[in-house]
């Protein structure tokens, strides 16, 4: 009854406008002082949490995303793939999926890759005969490649809040994210197969698809220096993300020339504003997390899932229909920080690997992106093509079930996760 006195409280305060982070810490403070523990311990609970060293890769990446959306690269990257799959069936479709992809594994920034393929793809998609819903559905799936395709933001908190290996969970993120990739590929394929407006684009020259890849080959290079140096161990996630950035600044400033005085001020203070809101509500999660922890919220529910839910497939059915329920009101990283340390003791206590957990986790996250009324990526694109909310919300209906096939998949097949962090 406690945790679900809690949430209702929580869920008040959100319709009632305040923040989530103040709504995180204030109701923490409030469960301590009630609880007759030290108020002290907040402010401790703050300190501990944002002097952490990986928490910096969050800036750092954010930087990294906007100063290649404020350069322009994803019209490069958008165009060297296309010359290469723009001829087969759903060809644009196809290479918005890759690209998406791709810029995932630079930027970890769903929204960012949202928006920077989305400029490019959303317009040349309808032009070619593309239904709008349909369009603006791939695109804002599309866009939740950028949590999923390591690096990944949510990924960080979840490895910073439970203490695991970030490495790791960006490796367990490869096989899912593959799949999804290669789910919305195939529908896409099949969408173009029967929709009688669409147009197939001519197969592109050698010349083309040369000229083409030098353009995006920087950006390419950046893919594989930040992914290759985190999986062979050469810099950490924080290392990379700094790494990362210094080279988008030499790729947009030297190379393409594409990024104005103004562009990087844009790019600075629009990764400020985010990682801002980011830090204050791991700060406001982390002091909820001290309260529930010392009101042995966790164990509570542990206990109470053992004795009533029998197996893990019943567990993984109901916390998968509470996590979409809550991606109906919260933002992907409040549920990850908010759910995280209420439900990982019962999962470990039913034998579910902690990597896997997060990889799950994410997956499902990754759906309350595109759910509304709070799913980022749905106002993105609806800004990006300048379309109404509804329109978009009905578009990314097949990808959300293309989503939670992914999420069962992952279920059935674990080793989808778990393969590569255990082999590598």
């Amino acid at each position: 009854m406690t945790i679900l006195l809690i949430l209702a409280v929580l869920f008040v305060l959100l319709l009632g406008g305040v923040p989530v982070a103040f709504a995180l810490g204030g109701i923490g403070l409030g469960m301590l002082i009630a609880g007759g523990f030290s108020p002290l311990m907040a402010p401790q609970a703050l300190l501990s949490t944002l002097d952490g060293f990986i928490l910096l890769a969050v800036p750092l990446f954010l930087l990294m995303s906007n100063v290649l959306l404020k350069g322009g690269v994803g019209r490069d990257l958008f165009a060297a793939v296309q010359a290469w799959v723009g001829h087969w069936p759903g060809g644009l479709a196809v290479a918005t999926i890759l690209s998406c992809g791709i810029f995932a594994a630079i930027s970890g920034s769903s929204v960012a890759t949202a928006a920077t393929i989305g400029t490019v793809a959303i317009p040349e998609m309808i032009s070619r005969g593309y239904g709008k819903r349909f369009v603006y559905g791939l695109m804002a799936a599309g866009g939740t490649l950028g949590i999923l395709i390591p690096p990944s933001i949510p990924m960080i908190v979840y490895g910073f809040v439970t203490e695991e290996s970030v490495i790791a969970l960006f490796l367990a993120g490869i096989g899912p994210g593959l799949v999804l990739v290669g789910l919305f590929i195939g529908y896409a394929m099949i969408y173009a197969r029967f929709s009688p407006e669409y147009q197939s684009l001519p197969k592109a020259s050698w010349s083309e698809r040369r000229d083409a890849s030098i353009r995006a080959m920087p950006s390419i290079l950046l893919a594989m220096v930040v992914v290759g140096g985190l999986y062979t161990g050469a810099f950490t996630p924080t290392e990379a993300a700094a790494i990362g950035f210094a080279c988008a600044l030499i790729i947009t400033i030297v190379f393409l020339r594409t990024l104005t005085w103004q562009g990087f001020k844009e790019a600075v203070y629009g990764s400020m504003i985010t990682t801002v809101a980011i830090l204050l509500i791991v700060a406001g999660a982390k002091v909820f997390g001290k309260a529930i922890a010392l009101y042995r919220i966790p164990q509570d529910i542990s206990a109470f899932i053992t004795a009533n839910i029998e197996g893990p497939i019943l567990f993984i059915l109901a916390i998968s229909v509470i996590l979409l329920l809550m991606g109906l009101v919260f933002e992907a990283l409040s549920m990850v920080l908010i759910m995280t340390p209420v439900l990982l003791p019962s999962a470990l206590a039913l034998g579910f690997d902690p990597i896997w957990f997060g990889v799950y986790m994410v997956v499902l996250v990754e759906c309350a992106l595109i759910t509304p009324p709070v799913g980022l990526n749905l106002y993105v694109i609806q800004s990006v093509a300048k379309t109404t909310l509804g329109e978009v919300s009905r578009g990314v209906v097949p990808f959300l079930a293309l989503m939670l096939a992914t999420v069962a998949l992952l279920y059935i097949f674990p080793d989808i996760a778990l393969y590569i962090p255990f082999k590598w």
